[in-house]
């Protein structure tokens, strides 16, 4: 009861509060009705089945009420016209009824906009915030189905009324607003008939208009007349440029065929010239979603040819101020771009960006039509662009991109100023894919070419100087990563770019400046001028500006340098040493860049030197390096007029009493060896001149390391050491040419002084001397021999005619003193000479002993009897920056024989000084000027000054040669790119740029500009030489001979040194990669214009393909003179490098291959020897080269294995090949191992054949094949007579190799090529077949003794074979001959054909098995061919006894 009651007056309630909502429903009705009763339209049937339906119309700017929902609305109309007694006439008065209603344009529009629904606003009335859309009554009306054709029909009538009228000052168009009433309708009636309304209307339509309707038509149109609207629009597309966004959107929303979508891409590609950059976007759009990826690639490649976007940039953002403007401005310079000129660029890329992130085959194409471009006139900045963007956006195309990009750099086709480009006009499109940029910089950093290593320092330069702070600091991480990586080329080109950054921006650098400040912790595993880069960077960013950010940076290195200069650890002090000269150089020539140089900096500059000098005075190590070290910062021109004041004062006044003397002076002392002055170039009275005490003073040195005590207190001198002979008088030097503009006539007393030594050639008695006594001569040779080396360094560019005479003389003596010192190591085998580079890496190689300062006791002074210069001002002869420095690491295949170590007892009959470099001073880059001199007139005075004789000096070929051969080391190790491994950061560096440490200060460009200079000096040098050896060739011989007229033993070897010498400067200068940089271009053309002048007149603006040419038969001319083996490799191998350079290589490479095939057929004096490892690498590449240049590899093989050989096999055990005298016993292997390598190589590059080329390419590659096999088969059967094990791993191997590449390139081709050529195929396969079976001996042979290195390459051979005999089966029964193909059992054989006797008592299976597979096609049942090889171990097999013979 509770219940029943409890839901009475629930049911109540319900009821109350329904009635009152009634009421009130009732209530605002009638006030609505009220109050609009005066809006209403006078009724007709039109009017009255709306109201019926539940829509009251109104007039002005009322909107027409809904009543009730729109659903129901129209279910009510269609049934009320359905079921009007007049229907279907009614539909008629209904349409009529509607014009009527719309010919006022305001209600027209009323009907156009959406209609109010009365439920909205009672819900508004109610407090309800919910709202709903509602359509227009045309909208409403063309719902329904039987009167939309008519409401269409109406509309399309009353829309050219509006067609020309101007917009109103609502801002409606009335034909977009017509027009949006055909949209998205639920069911079109008749589709066609609206198609060609729309269309006619866009005909007729303004061009304003036309863009509004043709962009609404995917909106309108059914998906039936996608294909006609398609081909209306491409006509109109033809017609109106003015439409091409428009349509191209509207097609590419469409559902249309692929091959129409192809002719209009091809029309909107032909637009991409004509068309504004605002359309560019959408253009690019189409394009690029119309691809497929049969088509991918050419869309690509003739959309790159078209589109240069640099061509649409704004000239305002080209300027060069862009990158300041970037790094300042950031985001509001390029807010500000965006809102006066819309950056369309962007959207461009952000279009391509998207088609290639999703679309793989557009990413592809678009790589591969970059790599297929060949010119590099052909690339702009977009390729470079668009290959970052793929980069970043195609994970799986990385290693791709990477490949193509080092193609590009190699070929010249990307270059400096192609990127600079790039960075300049795009910086905003690359900063978004900065790490991609950097990824690549870093992948390309490793390279160990020098073109790669360089574009990679580029773009991280251009990445710092265009990007934000956060990519600055990414780029800074970068370059400090790679410094610490271990790789020293690397290392270089790290610190290289760090120090350029500095340079040109050294603001942002220093907000960096702690990351680079971490390197100081890794000095150790540094070499000296990297520790020279790194102090020269820190030094840049403290020094360079006045700046509160850069205190910090001065404080810490000179904490660090102070710290290392103190040290008792000679590594560490002299990296101390290093660095305070490096920052006391950046200190002063910041102080000489400013207007009002402050006294303070130069007092700075010398309170710093002063350090060092103090903190080195006690080693005499130290002090040479820091003599070395000042002396390349004056050589610079960094010090200031006061500080070379203070030099001149403190330092280079006491040379001469530290080790000059007067000749009356000398005194010998308790001397062990008499002494006397030696090697003086003038006649000096006992009482008159000077000389360098060297002798006492090296004597004083050995007594105090013996266990003397004498100090300097003792002495009263000051401690000198003769190891700072050398290098202090370097010091001098720069400072007397900085202060008289390179004119040394102040000290040229010291150019022909003589030295105070002993008798340095005792004789016979030099093996009976002690061990001591022959180390004390062999250091006082090595002492002598450098001061002469520093003094022609000093005086080999004076102009005077008497001081090239005496640095000619002193050549002459240098070249002595080597002869002489020779004879001493050959009997001193422990010797340890004394230091001539004083930096870190003579400590790596030699440990470091440390020897006492003996005090000195001459006097005198330095000019002999000239006046002595007191003061002065010094300032550089010589322009090398160490600033700019590339180092390079040698190849050793490079090295020729004369640099091989000495081992063992070898080492006391004959010594080589190239083992000894480390501890000769080095020659200056400029001392090599001396191969321009001539005849030089030397002038002999009398006491009294006048002319006494003169005597006529030239460069001998000893001296020659000694110039030449250190000449071709610095090339060797400047240019020639790093080969070795990658050494890790915290193992040492190795000791192969020792010697060398000035030539590093110097740009491999330097370098190079420097040899180009000599290349005339030395093209004469090389035919002088050239008419030496021609006169020493005998009739009907090729070879120069020791017998020749005129001719000895001793000349000979030394022209022959001097030849090869030479021919490698030339190979290393033409060989050097860093031409391919457009900067060095100018070097490589002056070279060749000299090599072309030498052979006919040069013409003005010579094309370089012509200079390449006429260089090439110049070098050619020489190679009838060639003396040696190795000289003929090095000409072939200058020849190669031009020939790579070469646009047109097919005539060149006929000559290299003829002139190797010469070499190789001469008889090369008796000097050369097989059995040495270096004559075997250099027969190998010489065969490679020839091999690889010649027209018919298989002819080539054919020749040497079918005649060569067998020469070989019927002479003498010593003798050679007549053909071929280089194919010796000893050098047969060498021969073997090329052959079957580049065999192997041509076959598989043979493009396997298919059954749609025509037959007589089927004929063609067959015969390729047969003659193939041939030599395949020449060759194996040789292992017959040469069984040695080289032979047989070279066998193996490449036997292998050779029948994959048959299984893959040939069986295909035999296929079809059966049925057509059934008797050549049998016949291959027959020939083919003997030299699987005696692989099958060879693989028993192996096992039978046992032999590990070839046994490992049984297995993977006998699967090779099994393979084999499984696809000439599937080759038979696909030509239907299956019945042709049986197995059976082949005996296991050695090399000779006996058998191999099995262990199986049983006999029932061979040891080792293999099967014989036979084809048998029989024409007429008389043929019949087999094909025998080996099958699986387990394989069920018949076979009879004779199956070596089953094959006919």
């Amino acid at each position: 009861m509770v219940s029943k009651r409890r839901l009475s007056k629930s049911e109540d309630k319900e009821t109350s509060t329904g009635e009152a909502s009634k009421t009130k429903k009732q209530q605002l009705s009638k006030k609505i009705k009220k109050s609009h009763a005066s809006n209403e339209v006078e009724e007709n049937v039109f009017v009255k089945l709306l109201k019926t339906s539940g829509l009251i119309l109104k007039t002005g700017e009322n909107q027409n009420q809904l009543v009730v929902d729109q659903i129901v609305f129209q279910k009510k109309l269609f049934q009320s016209l359905k079921k009007h007694p007049s229907y279907p006439k009614v539909i008629e008065e209904f349409v009529s009824g509607l014009e009527s209603h719309i010919e006022d344009h305001d209600t027209f529009r009323n009907c156009l906009l959406p209609c109010e629904r009365l439920q909205d606003e009672e819900l508004r009335c109610e407090g309800s915030t919910g709202t709903s859309y509602s359509k227009s009554l045309i909208k409403l009306l063309l719902g329904i189905d039987i009167l939309q054709p008519a409401i269409i029909k109406t509309l399309f009538e009353k829309l050219p009324e509006f067609l020309f009228v101007k917009v109103n000052s609502d801002g409606i168009s009335m034909p977009r607003l017509i027009i949006s009433q055909l949209k998205w309708l639920d069911r079109v009636v008749d589709s066609k008939d609206l198609t060609a309304k729309v269309m006619q209307l866009i005909g007729i339509a303004p061009e304003c208009l036309q863009h509004d309707f043709i962009t609404s038509l995917p909106e309108i149109l059914g998906d039936s007349q996608h294909a006609d609207v398609g081909q209306e629009l491409s006509v109109l597309l033809v017609e109106s440029t003015q439409l091409t966004v428009p349509i191209l959107d509207v097609l590419s929303s469409l559902q249309l065929d692929p091959d129409f979508l192809s002719k209009v891409r091809q029309l909107a590609m032909g637009k991409l010239v004509s068309i504004k950059l605002d359309d560019f976007p959408v253009i690019i759009k189409f394009i690029l979603h119309s691809i497929t990826a049969t088509n991918a690639f050419e869309v690509i490649s003739e959309l790159r040819r078209k589109l240069d976007l640099q061509h649409f940039i704004f000239p305002s953002l080209l300027q060069a101020s862009q990158f300041t403007l970037k790094r300042k401005g950031g985001a509001s310079s390029s807010g500000s771009q965006n809102s006066s000129h819309p950056d369309y660029v962007t959207l461009i890329f952000d279009v391509i960006k998207s088609a290639v992130r999703y679309e793989k085959a557009i990413s592809e194409a678009w790589v591969k039509a970059i790599e297929t471009t060949v010119l590099g006139s052909d690339h702009s900045t977009f390729d470079v662009v668009m290959l970052f963007i793929i980069y970043s956006t195609s994970p799986q195309t990385k290693k791709y991109i990477e490949k193509v990009l080092r193609s590009k750099i190699r070929s010249g086709c990307f270059h400096q100023q192609l990127l600079e480009s790039t960075f300049c006009v795009h910086f905003m499109v690359l900063e978004d894919v900065c790490p991609s940029i950097l990824l690549v910089a870093q992948n390309l950093f490793h390279s160990q070419e020098q073109s790669i290593t360089s574009f990679a320092s580029l773009l991280y330069k251009y990445s710092f100087r265009s990007f934000d702070t956060y990519c600055q600091q990414e780029v800074v991480g970068a370059l400090v990563t790679h410094v610490c990586s271990g790789n020293e080329a690397e290392v270089d080109a790290a610190l290289y770019v760090l120090l350029e950054l500095s340079v040109l921006d050294p603001s942002a650098m220093r907000l960096n400046a702690a990351f680079v400040k971490g390197l100081l912790d890794y000095l150790d595993n540094m070499s000296p001028q990297q520790i020279r880069k790194l102090f020269h960077i820190l030094s840049t960013l403290a020094f360079s500006e006045q700046h509160e950010a850069s205190s910090h940076i001065k404080d810490d290195m000179h904490l660090v340098i102070r710290k290392q200069l103190s040290s008792s650890i000679v590594k560490y002090k002299l990296i101390g040493i290093i660095g305070a000269v490096t920052m006391a150089g950046i200190m002063a020539a910041d102080s000489q860049e400013r207007v009002d140089p402050s006294n303070e900096q130069c007092t700075q500059v010398m309170s710093l030197l002063q350090l060092v000098q103090s903190c080195s005075e006690q080693s005499p190590q130290a002090s040479a390096l820091y003599y070395d070290e000042f002396a390349n910062l004056i050589q610079e021109g960094n010090i200031a007029p006061k500080t070379l004041e203070w030099v001149g004062q403190t330092i280079c006044s006491d040379f001469q009493d530290a080790f000059v003397v007067d000749l009356c002076d000398v005194s010998e002392g308790a001397l062990p060896f008499p002494g006397k002055a030696l090697y003086g170039l003038e006649e000096y009275n006992t009482c008159d001149g000077i000389a360098i005490n060297l002798l006492p003073l090296l004597y004083s040195e050995e007594f105090a390391k013996d266990g003397g005590h004498m100090t300097a207190q003792e002495s009263g001198q000051k401690l000198v050491s003769t190891l700072c002979l050398a290098p202090y008088f370097r010091l001098l030097r720069f400072c007397v040419a900085k202060q008289h503009n390179g004119n040394l006539e102040e000290i040229d007393g010291l150019l022909d002084c003589p030295l105070f030594l002993t008798d340095l050639e005792p004789g016979e008695r030099l093996e009976s001397m002690p061990a001591k006594e022959r180390s004390f001569l062999c250091s006082l040779t090595f002492l002598t021999l450098n001061w002469f080396r520093e003094v022609v360094n000093a005086f080999c560019q004076q102009p005077s005619p008497e001081m090239k005479g005496k640095v000619l003389m002193r050549l002459k003596v240098i070249v002595e003193l080597q002869d002489i010192l020779e004879k001493h190591l050959a009997v001193t085998p422990d010797y340890v000479p004394p230091f001539a580079h004083f930096d870190l890496e003579t400590l790596d190689v030699i440990p470091h002993s440390s020897s006492a300062s003996a005090k000195s006791r001459s006097k005198g002074k330095i000019r002999g009897r000239k006046q002595k210069a007191d003061d002065g001002k010094a300032s550089p002869a010589d322009k090398l920056s160490k600033e700019d420095n590339s180092e390079c690491e040698p190849v050793a295949s490079g090295r020729s024989q004369l640099d091989k170590e000495f081992t063992g007892k070898e080492a006391r009959a004959s010594v080589s000084l190239q083992n000894y470099r480390a501890f000769f001073r080095e020659l200056d880059i400029e001392v090599f000027s001396i191969l321009r001199c001539g005849l030089v007139t030397k002038v002999i005075l009398d006491t009294e000054m006048h002319t006494e004789a003169t005597e006529v000096l030239q460069l001998g070929p000893p001296e020659l040669l000694f110039l030449l051969e250190d000449l071709s080391q610095k090339l060797e190790n400047m240019l020639l790119p790093s080969c070795t491994k990658r050494m890790s950061f915290l193992k040492s560096k190795g000791s192969r740029n020792i010697g060398f440490s000035h030539l590093h200060q110097s740009s491999a460009s330097e370098v190079v500009n420097c040899v180009v200079q000599l290349v005339t000096p030395m093209c004469n040098h090389l035919e002088n030489i050239h008419n030496y050896f021609q006169c020493l060739v005998p009739e009907n011989h090729g070879v120069p001979t020791v017998g020749g007229p005129g001719g000895n033993a001793q000349e000979y070897q030394i022209m022959s040194s001097c030849y090869l010498r030479l021919l490698q400067i030339f190979h290393w200068l033409f060989a050097w990669s860093g031409f391919s940089n457009i900067e060095n271009h100018s070097y490589l053309y002056s070279a060749l214009e000299v090599l072309t002048g030498r052979v006919k007149q040069l013409q003005p603006d010579e094309a370089l393909e012509e200079l390449l040419s006429q260089s090439f038969n110049y070098l050619q001319n020489f190679h009838n003179s060639i003396p040696s083996f190795q000289c003929g490799l090095c000409l072939i191998r200058i020849l190669m490098a031009l020939f790579k350079r070469s646009v047109d290589p097919a005539p060149k490479k006929e000559k290299i291959a003829f002139l190797a095939r010469q070499f190789l057929c001469r008889v090369w004096p008796h000097g050369e020897k097989e059995k040495t490892s270096v004559f075997k690498d250099q027969l190998q590449d010489l065969l490679c080269i020839y091999l690889e240049h010649t027209d018919s590899v298989l002819k080539a093989i054919e020749e040497i294995a079918g005649v060569g050989v067998p020469e070989l096999i019927h002479s003498p055990k010593d003798a050679c090949s007549p053909t071929f005298p280089t194919l010796t016993r000893q050098t047969f292997v060498i021969f073997f191992r090329v052959m079957m390598a580049k065999l192997e190589k041509t076959v598989k590059s043979l493009q396997a054949g298919s059954a749609v080329q025509p037959p007589k390419v089927h004929e063609e590659k067959l015969l390729y094949w047969n003659m193939a096999v041939r030599d395949f088969s020449i060759l194996i059967n040789l292992i017959k007579v040469f069984d040695s094990h080289p032979v047989l791993h070279a066998c193996l191997k490449y036997g292998r190799l050779f029948v994959e590449a048959f299984l893959k390139q040939c069986m295909p081709l035999l296929d079809f090529s059966f049925r057509k050529h059934r008797e050549d195929v049998l016949s291959l396969l027959e020939t083919f077949q003997l030299n699987t079976r005696l692989l099958h001996h060879l693989c028993g042979h192996s096992k039978i003794h046992q032999d590990t290195r070839l046994t490992k390459h049984v297995p993977l051979l006998k699967k090779t074979l099994e393979q084999l005999v499984c696809r000439v089966k599937a080759m038979l029964v696909l030509n239907n001959c299956r019945e042709a193909f049986w197995l059976g059992n082949l005996k296991n054989r050695d090399l000779q054909g006996e058998e191999i006797v099995s262990q199986d008592s049983q006999g029932s299976t061979a040891e080792e098995s293999e099967d014989s597979t036979t084809s048998q096609v029989s024409q007429n049942n008389a043929a019949k061919a087999g094909v025998e090889d080996e099958a699986s171990d387990g394989e069920k097999e018949l076979y009879s006894e004779d199956s070596d013979d089953s094959l006919d």
